[in-house]
């Protein structure tokens, strides 16, 4: 979907997981001085604990360490990230205000009515992280191949299902375009979460699962589950004989699971500039960097103009899926 984001490492990444132990916000300063001196303020449109937050809670704490300002997580969950995201579109534009956001960002303004647009109501700062994502089956399944998949589905309209987070996420969206683009009948069983999907997967409910690797990591070493093929632009380090959906004869297609930063609109750009620099500072420190490695993202270093071109691609792609196939939210 899109052009392929700029990646800053190619090692091995397992999805962060949630479930940390939340902080109710986060503070951090060289000294009283520099605490008065400036504020950074974090919204995360979405509970502690989750993926975005664990995000933001590492690389504030990064940034406020090593530029002396203060860094606080403001946590704004609800309506499918659009209470938050509203809330960073109404922040003063001085640059003292970023929105941590994801996919839903470009996709609940096709699905919901919100007051805020995301190619004008925002300054891209930088994207943050991406995540490998890939359909599985059982290891018990007949399926060897996406071509296995794709043969039954034409042979039994209908009958083969895939779990995933839905409606209206990514990997929805991502699930409906592959069978348009395979022009196939197959039927999405959405579900609240990436566990609730495994576990489906697991007790032969559905007959595959689109989702995050870190999710399904340990099934796949364990031989419980079976990778089918990867839905990211390029193949996964940690299976690198797994074909992605654009090798097996659909190019350009790519499902993509990033993190990114925003400042509101009319911020000075010198003010975004020093952000940016300050993120991709944060990024490419060593220990955070093995640190969004082992809990599960592959830093990415996608700034400025180059995210708002992205973002542009991201959000018509997403529309045209939405419209295509009448997904409509919960």
């Amino acid at each position: 979907m899109g052009k392929e984001p700029v990646q800053l490492s190619r090692r091995g990444c397992l999805y962060l997981c949630a479930g940390a132990a939340p902080l109710p916000f986060l503070a951090l300063a060289h000294s009283a001085q520099s605490q008065t001196a400036r504020t950074i303020k974090l919204v995360v449109p979405s509970a502690p604990g989750g993926v975005t937050d664990a995000l933001a809670r590492l690389l504030g704490e990064q940034i406020g360490r090593t530029q002396g300002v203060t860094v606080v997580i403001d946590n704004r969950p609800g309506a499918g990230e659009v209470i938050g995201t509203e809330t960073a579109a109404r922040a003063a534009p001085d640059g003292n205000t970023l929105l941590f956001a994801a996919n839903p960002f470009v996709i609940n303004p096709h699905l919901r009515k919100v007051s805020y647009d995301p190619l004008r109501s925002f300054e891209p700062v930088c994207q943050l992280a991406n995540a490998p994502t890939l359909i599985v089956v059982t290891a018990a399944s007949p399926y060897h191949s996406l071509a296995d998949l794709l043969g039954a589905a034409r042979a039994k309209p209908g009958s083969l299902t895939m779990a995933s987070i839905g409606p209206g996420s990514p990997f929805h969206l991502g699930f409906e375009k592959l069978k348009r683009m395979a022009k196939v009948d197959m039927t999405f069983v959405p579900y609240p979460g990436n566990g609730p999907s495994v576990n489906a997967l697991l007790g032969e409910h559905v007959t595959m699962m689109f989702g995050t690797y870190a999710n399904v990591a340990e099934h796949l070493k364990s031989g419980k589950l079976r990778a089918i093929a990867a839905t990211t632009p390029r193949r996964i380090d940690e299976l690198p004989d797994l074909p992605t959906v654009a090798e097996s004869g659909f190019p350009d297609y790519a499902v993509p699971a990033w993190f990114a930063s925003f400042a509101a609109a009319k911020t000075p750009k010198a003010a975004v500039s020093q952000l940016a620099a300050w993120l991709t500072a944060a990024l490419q420190a060593p220990e955070i960097e093995q640190k969004l490695l082992i809990q599960g993202l592959y830093p990415a270093g996608l700034c400025g103009e180059e995210l708002a071109a992205y973002l542009s691609d991201q959000f018509d792609d997403f529309g045209r899926i939405i419209r295509e196939s009448n997904i409509k939210a919960e």
